[in-house]
C-alpha cells in the first residue's frame, strides 16, 4: 500500500477526493430539487394546488367578540 503514495501526493488524492465529493453532492441535491416529489423548497404540485386553493384566514379583529358596551 506504502508504494501507491510513493506514486500520488496525498494531499493531492485527498483534495481532489473532496471536489469531487462535493460536486457529486451538488448535482445529487439539483437532482432531487427537479423532482416533484422530493423538492423541498417549492413543495410538490398537490401540495402546492391545495394550498393555493384554500380559503385565507379570517382576520382575528374579525374573529374576536364586540365588547359590550356599559
Amino acid at each position: 500500500m506504502w508504494r501507491i503514495w510513493m506514486l500520488f501526493d496525498p494531499r493531492r488524492v485527498l483534495v481532489a477526493n473532496a471536489v469531487f465529493l462535493f460536486a457529486l453532492a451538488i448535482l445529487i441535491h439539483f437532482i432531487l430539487l427537479s423532482t416533484d416529489r422530493y423538492n423541498w423548497i417549492e413543495g410538490s404540485k398537490a401540495h402546492r394546488a391545495a394550498v393555493s386553493q384554500a380559503a385565507p384566514m379570517p382576520s382575528p379583529a374579525a374573529a374576536a367578540p364586540a365588547p359590550a358596551a356599559k
